[in-house]
């Protein structure tokens, strides 16, 4: 099967992975990290992408993000992998790819899906084995949500200020929501459509997508289509 174009539109929120080739480190250290996070701070700047939500794994990363344009996103995640690269291989010694391929980004509609992305993101670590509890993980966004540290990296989503009406009730409300794991249907739907390029959303959103491209939003259902049933053909007597 080809490879679906990247779906990328200005003014949404996406869901973005980046992969170590053949799932090896991108971080060995946290001097590795504290890297990343500062070309993706120059970088976003730079594009005007909003990042509202990040998490920093040894072998992945994860991203919530909204572009003011179409290009904004690819170029951003260029030049965070020109910068990140070239320091990572000129530190530690080594050469060639670090990434494996192309990042993979998903398009989210506006409401639940967002939050519970959000969530996904910052809970990874407690998917890890052994599990880290995502409110005391130090490479992600969690801490910023939850009233730890600010972030000047982050731009809060209009959806985690909907949580509370002072900066006490969305800190309050973020970490019952934390602490409240997506089911494994969940996070398989945020993994799956990421990864695989399809758009997650109510079916009006995917109907609205789909009619700005030729691109498909979702995967078509599997197997050949249903035969209309047959007439029987009856003599007149």
């Amino acid at each position: 099967m080809a490879r679906l174009p990247r779906l990328a539109i200005a003014g949404l929120t996406h869901h973005v992975i980046q992969r170590g080739h053949n799932r090896q480190s991108v971080f060995l250290d946290d001097t590795d990290r504290l890297a990343y996070l500062t070309a993706l701070r120059e970088a976003a700047a730079l594009q005007h992408v909003a990042v509202h939500a990040y998490v920093l794994m040894d072998d992945h990363v994860h991203l919530l993000v909204t572009p003011p344009t179409a290009e904004a996103l690819s170029k951003m995640l260029q030049a965070i992998g020109r910068r990140y690269v070239s320091a990572f291989n000129r530190r530690h010694g080594r050469v060639g790819t670090l990434w494996d391929g192309r990042f993979r980004a998903t398009v989210l509609e506006s409401g639940p899906h967002v939050l519970a992305c959000m969530r996904y993101i910052e809970q990874n670590p407690q998917r890890l084995i052994p599990p880290t509890a995502a409110t005391d993980y130090p490479w992600s966004s969690a801490s910023h949500h939850l009233g730890r540290r600010r972030d000047s990296l982050l731009t809060d989503h209009a959806l985690y200020w909907a949580t509370g009406n002072t900066p006490f009730e969305r800190e309050l409300a973020w970490r019952r929501l934390l602490d409240d794991p997506l089911s494994g249907d969940e996070v398989q739907a945020h993994t799956d459509s990421a990864l695989k390029g399809w758009a997650l959303g109510s079916g009006a959103f995917l109907a609205g997508l789909g009619a700005t491209t030729e691109r498909p939003m979702a995967p078509r259902p599997r197997g050949r289509p249903a035969r209309a049933p047959r007439q029987r053909m009856v003599a007149e007597t």
